[in-house]
């Protein structure tokens, strides 16, 4: 795959939505707002977090500044991160939402390096694209340079055997279960080694 398809395939996920600028957030309206979403009581969110519900109550109501390790217990119990409890969502933003795709119903996109199945399509403002990809390339000269992208990368072989090629690093051989976190703006090539053509999971930010 070029640089050029690579760039074409983020900018679909990317032209889903827009980006808008945040807004500092009210802490307590934001905690209640998670909470309610949830449809939580007070006592259920604080039970969740392993917080006194008058504590809670508290926060909710901008009557006390919580430590860090009480915002800590507040974003495991709504299993987000820490961030997230000062990050509103964007406008129009469902949350809990969830997309599943079955084995073969991708948006497939060929090129002549990779066979890409586009996964997750139907969510919009992703932060995230992951797309299962069968390597088809044998050589590095079947490559129009190196692929370079915004973001970080994710790769996870799933079957077959594959040589990373990296613009900073020697060649890496990786076989099933292995897997690879690197920067999307170094440049990056993978060929298939095995004698079938090796399939691997790839997620690639969009922030």
């Amino acid at each position: 795959m070029t640089s050029k398809d690579h760039k074409s395939i983020v900018r679909i996920a990317r032209d889903n939505g827009s980006r808008t600028e945040l807004e500092p957030v009210d802490l307590g309206a934001r905690v209640r707002e998670l909470r309610k979403a949830r449809k939580w009581t007070l006592e259920q969110a604080a039970n969740q977090a392993g917080l006194a519900r008058s504590t809670l109550s508290k926060i909710e109501n901008g009557q006390m500044s919580p430590t860090y390790d009480a915002l800590k217990k507040l974003a495991i119990g709504l299993e987000i991160s820490v961030p997230q409890l000062f990050t509103p969502p964007e406008r129009d933003q469902v949350i809990g939402r969830m997309a599943v795709t079955r084995m073969g119903e991708g948006t497939a996109h060929a090129t002549t390096t990779y066979e890409h199945e586009l996964l997750a399509e139907t969510l919009t403002k992703k932060q995230m694209l992951p797309y299962r990809a069968r390597v088809r390339a044998r050589s590095m000269d079947e490559f129009d340079g190196w692929v370079r992208h915004d973001g970080e990368e994710f790769l996870y072989v799933l079957t077959g055997v594959i040589r990373l090629y990296t613009e900073f690093y020697e060649p890496v051989e990786m076989r099933r279960g292995d897997s690879a976190y690197y920067d999307g703006s170094m440049g990056h090539n993978v060929i298939s080694v095995s004698d079938e053509d090796a399939t691997i999971l790839w997620v690639t930010s969009l922030a």
